[in-house]
């Protein structure tokens, strides 16, 4: 993992950074007898990249879940920008600048790619004054914002190299090309946040390469906040600035990319015995 360690961004872009966009706060929930986060608190800096790893079953994804209101944690504070997201709505979590992707990639199989990408604007239309009425019998201030959208969502699918396909069928296309078509839908409401939730799951190896410089480039362009969970080590070391190890549901480290890597305590609990050596 030495070309892990040359690659990794370290906390050099970090200098200067002490705004946190988002913040959780002892953040804690149970299910059952089961405790899936245990008082987890970390900053994520203004325009920085956090990968946060951990083993399967750590609480990556509940943690995910909770930020964007899918659950509602026991207790603890998630605030984004100062704001407290626990008291928003799910639905309206995206009209504060939060974006996310899953791990599963949950597209409409018989729409179009650009359709796809459209779903990611869908608020727009719930927080028309028109409303559905007004999108229904095509209102001219209706159509006007359509056409903004569908610009929109044709940027985005420039941005993931994706333009040329932008009519296909979503059925049939590999699934490297799905991931981008998430990650489009997710950048098509311009966040602030972006959730990636396993980015490179079930990609080859010359596609998490590519994916990690999509990111990068994406990251700068969009001037994004990035939370990224993923369990390959070379992408999410490669991109952070920072990394969060969780383990049975706590936080047991942060820091930059390399002192993740030397740290006995991940080594023991995720990274294993080929970082040991490598460290």
């Amino acid at each position: 993992m030495h070309d892990v360690l040359d690659a990794g961004t370290g906390a050099d872009k970090l200098t200067g950074i002490t705004r946190a966009l988002l913040s959780i706060r002892g953040v804690s929930i149970r299910f059952g007898g089961i405790v899936a986060l245990d008082r987890v608190s970390f900053d994520v800096p203004e325009s920085a990249i956090l990968g946060l790893i951990g083993p399967n079953g750590a609480g990556k994804t509940t943690l995910f879940n909770c930020i964007t209101r899918l659950y509602t944690p026991d207790e603890g504070q998630i605030l984004l920008d100062g704001h407290d997201l626990l008291s928003e709505a799910p639905h309206a979590i995206v009209r504060r600048g939060v974006s996310r992707t899953f791990q599963n990639v949950e597209l409409c199989r018989r729409m179009s790619v650009l359709d796809n990408v459209l779903v990611g604007l869908h608020h727009q239309v719930t927080d028309h004054p028109l409303g559905w009425l007004g999108a229904a019998v095509a209102l001219p201030a209706v159509r006007r914002d359509e056409r903004l959208a569908r610009t929109r969502a044709l940027a985005a699918l420039q941005d993931v190299g994706l333009v040329d396909i932008a009519d296909r069928p979503v059925a049939g296309l590999s699934f490297g090309t799905l991931k981008a078509i998430e990650l489009a839908r997710a950048l098509v409401s311009r966040p602030k946040l972006l959730l990636l939730d396993e980015p490179a799951g079930g990609l080859n190896h010359d596609e998490v390469r590519d994916l990690g410089t999509l990111l990068k480039r994406l990251h700068k362009a969009y001037d994004l906040t990035l939370l990224v969970v993923e369990h390959h080590m070379n992408l999410v070391m490669s991109i952070s600035d920072r990394v969060a190890v969780l383990d049975f549901g706590r936080k047991i480290a942060e820091g930059t990319p390399r002192q993740i890597q030397e740290d006995p305590r991940v080594i023991e609990a995720y990274l294993g015995t080929e970082a040991h050596g490598a460290a």
